[in-house]
């Protein structure tokens, strides 16, 4: 496992963009649970943000493409509307302790 990051760097309803071995990743807490994803859209393999860790949608509830405006569940990365509805993002592996945020690349 590679960590990731300190738990408190990824506060509650905070999104964040990280680089781990030339792969680029998205990493958001909902409900006190870190969750991590390859940042890039299954529409067109674009990063979702336009602008560094901002990821999330205007309520804070969806992961966002910034790009095409698809909208994703932070708990599955499921598109639930957009160009790739019904595809989703990539999960990375990815527990938490008292040390830190930790993924499996």
């Amino acid at each position: 496992m590679k960590l990731l990051c300190a738990p408190h760097e990824l506060a509650e309803g905070q999104s964040r963009g990280f680089v781990v071995h030339d792969q680029q990743l998205v990493a958001v807490r909902r409900d006190g649970r870190a969750y991590v994803y390859r940042n890039r859209c299954p529409h067109r393999g674009l990063t979702l943000e336009w602008r560094a860790d901002d990821f999330l949608d205007a309520s804070g509830s969806l992961l966002q493409c910034a790009h095409h405006g698809a909208l994703f569940l932070i708990e599955s990365g499921e598109c639930l509307t957009g160009p790739c509805a019904g595809q989703a993002l990539q999960a990375l592996e990815c527990r938490e302790d008292t040390d830190g945020i930790w993924i499996k690349p």
